[in-house]
């Protein structure tokens, strides 16, 4: 199992596993992970499958079941870490499709979580994600689906005419975005059979129903841009963790960036998400 890890000096307070998004990898993660070993935290985190310089197939998970793949490679990992380091509080800390995975990690072992980071989330109906899942199965396994990569996010970037880029929903700093599109491994279209799995991910966590094997007692943190089209401008946010409260769920916490698009960890003001972030774990833990 290849992961990468950041060490604080000093003894770790805790342990934060990081679970990247869709068509980038773990490296992009440095900045914001240094900053965080700053305040004592252990932070490591390991490429999706289809993902990184490692993938056999970029954006491809696996033959069958691809979605749980992700989701037992986070936990497997989750299990190496805390060998590694017993005893020390865990957070899990997903953005965009790793917070999708880390939803669903959260169902299933939210009681081996100290607390719960989920980043530029959002909200998807069951119908919707089945409509877009039957596309995918009947688009080109192995290769890039295109036109349901289109239909996926050909709306982006509307909020943001004229646009500079296809990218400009990921951040307002522009340096970014040119580092994004010019990464040979960000900015590939997933497959049919991953859009699948993908669409599979979100239309099981769309039963609500679910929610109730969450503990009670787990802290969450969801922080997005309040222009994210993914979290549907904050509306999907919010949605996602008034479903959490409903199932429950005592300490929910939103914090939305007025202005901030899809990478806030990559934004104008990551300085002041960073801070937040590491006030909000220290109060937790």
């Amino acid at each position: 199992m290849a992961y990468r890890l950041w060490q604080p000096v000093g003894e770790p307070r805790a342990v934060v596993q990081l679970v990247h998004g869709m068509a980038e990898h773990i490296d992009r993660y440095d900045r914001m992970a240094r900053a965080l070993t700053a305040q004592g935290y252990v932070v490591a985190g390991r490429n999706h499958r289809g993902h990184g310089p490692e993938a056999e197939t970029l954006g491809y998970f696996a033959d069958k079941d691809g979605w749980n793949a992700l989701v037992e490679d986070a936990h497997d990992l989750s299990l190496a870490l805390k060998k590694q380091y017993p005893g020390l509080p865990f957070i899990l800390l997903g953005h965009s499709m790793g917070s999708f995975v880390s939803r669903e990690y959260a169902l299933r072992y939210g009681r081996e979580l100290s607390a719960l980071v989920l980043s530029g989330t959002g909200y998807y109906p069951a119908a919707l994600c089945a409509v877009a899942g039957a596309l995918a199965a009947v688009s080109p396994q192995k290769k890039p689906a295109k036109l349901v990569d289109k239909l996926a996010f050909s709306g982006s970037n509307k909020a943001f005419s004229p646009a500079r880029t296809p990218f400009d929903w990921l951040s307002r700093d522009e340096q970014e975005v040119d580092a994004y599109m010019a990464d040979p491994l960000c900015g590939f279209v997933f497959t049919g059979a991953a859009f699948r799995d993908f669409f599979g991910g979100l239309r099981a966590l769309a039963d609500e129903s679910r929610l109730t094997a969450l503990p009670q007692d787990l802290p969450v943190y969801f922080l997005a841009g309040d222009q994210d089209p993914v979290g549907q401008s904050g509306s999907g946010v919010k949605k996602v963790a008034e479903q959490f409260r409903r199932a429950g769920v005592r300490d929910v916490t939103v914090r939305l960036y007025p202005g901030g698009r899809h990478e806030m960890f990559n934004e104008i003001n990551r300085d002041e998400v960073d801070q937040e972030l590491a006030a909000w774990l220290a109060s937790r833990i």
